[in-house]
């Protein structure tokens, strides 16, 4: 729990991002809010598309230089805001305080180097004072960590299997002792069995080390295991926030949540056909007027295709939604 005029490590406030090229522009972050603590793992949740990996990227500040921009908004990082870091400052937050797992672990490594290089690079930017055997020490540690032999060190990335290679870029992402880790959707790429050993040694890890971490997931099975708050994000807004608890258990949710839990196969129910939520999201550049979901949502209402929605909140847990803010009485 966060303790009384404490500053959260991480805090976002009102952040707003858009794409702008010479034909058009995209509002992909459209005034999102939250804080974590450390320790905490935040579960960030929605359709591709959502603005989940824009926002995860604006936190290291590492949106495309011509296209991306901040428009409004604050990131504050234990209490120094972002858009006020120099180029030396955003070098030692990157991987020293913050740390991202990438999307596909394929893609994430350079196929030339080998997996000692590639961990100790980082290790040597955040430790100048190390010398070589300093650093392939800390390398060797992390491999263990992630539970790869550290005779592999000096193995090539195509000599490790998808799942081996997803360990390599966590023991990347753990290397200098982060305090934050945003994991964006670590486990796509893999399969079943692989995909909850790499959960569960995060999970692990997390535990033991006292590390934040925002996980990026479409699955709720993931959030379900590993977050204690939940955000789900729908056309660049966060329509449902609380923890986890609130989100799996709670009476009221906003319809798309319901309609993310109508799309999961229950294996206590036996139906011919998953109910997966009709339409698509909504152009980001061109947004509803009211409620992004109206299009698609079998509770909508006059009022919702004209008016942005305004908070719904029971302790933690918040809602967007106008079927709970006095627009319609009763929950669903």
């Amino acid at each position: 729990m966060s303790e009384v005029n404490h500053t959260p490590f991480l805090e976002v406030k009102d952040l707003r991002i858009i794409y702008k090229t010479d034909l058009e522009t995209v509002y992909a972050v459209n005034g999102i809010s939250f804080k974590l603590e450390k320790g905490q793992t935040l579960g960030l949740v929605g359709e591709t598309g959502a603005g989940k990996t824009t926002t995860a990227l604006s936190l290291l500040r590492l949106l495309p230089e011509r296209t991306g921009k901040v428009v409004d908004g604050t990131i504050t990082i234990e209490g120094q805001d972002l858009a006020t870091m120099d180029d030396e400052a955003l070098r030692q937050m990157r991987g020293g305080q913050i740390a991202m797992i990438f999307q596909d672990p394929m893609t994430s490594l350079n196929p030339v180097m080998t997996v000692a290089d590639q961990i100790g690079e980082s290790i040597m930017i955040h430790n100048p004072e190390f010398n070589k055997e300093q650093i392939l020490g800390r390398v060797k540690e992390v491999l263990n960590l992630v539970g790869i032999a550290e005779n592999r060190a000096s193995d090539y990335p195509h000599q490790f299997s998808g799942g081996m290679k997803q360990r390599v870029v966590i023991a990347m992402a753990l290397a200098c002792n982060p305090h934050l880790i945003i994991a964006d959707e670590p486990t796509t790429a893999l399969d079943v069995t692989i995909q909850a050993q790499v959960i569960s040694m995060m999970r692990n890890l997390r535990d033991t080390l006292g590390t934040a971490m925002i996980m990026i997931t479409h699955d709720l099975g993931i959030v379900a295991q590993t977050c204690d708050n939940v955000a789900i994000m729908y056309a660049g807004e966060l329509i449902e926030v609380g923890t986890a608890e609130d989100i799996f258990c709670a009476e009221k949710h906003h319809p798309y949540t319901v309609g993310l839990f109508g799309s999961i196969p229950n294996l206590n129910v036996k139906v011919d056909r998953l109910s997966p939520i009709p339409g698509l999201m909504p152009d980001p550049t061109n947004l509803p007027e009211g409620c992004p979901f109206a299009p698609r949502c079998n509770k909508c209402m006059p009022i919702c295709e004209k008016q942005k929605p305004g908070v719904y909140q029971d302790g933690e847990h918040q809602i967007r939604c106008h079927l709970f803010t006095g627009a319609a009485k009763g929950g669903q």
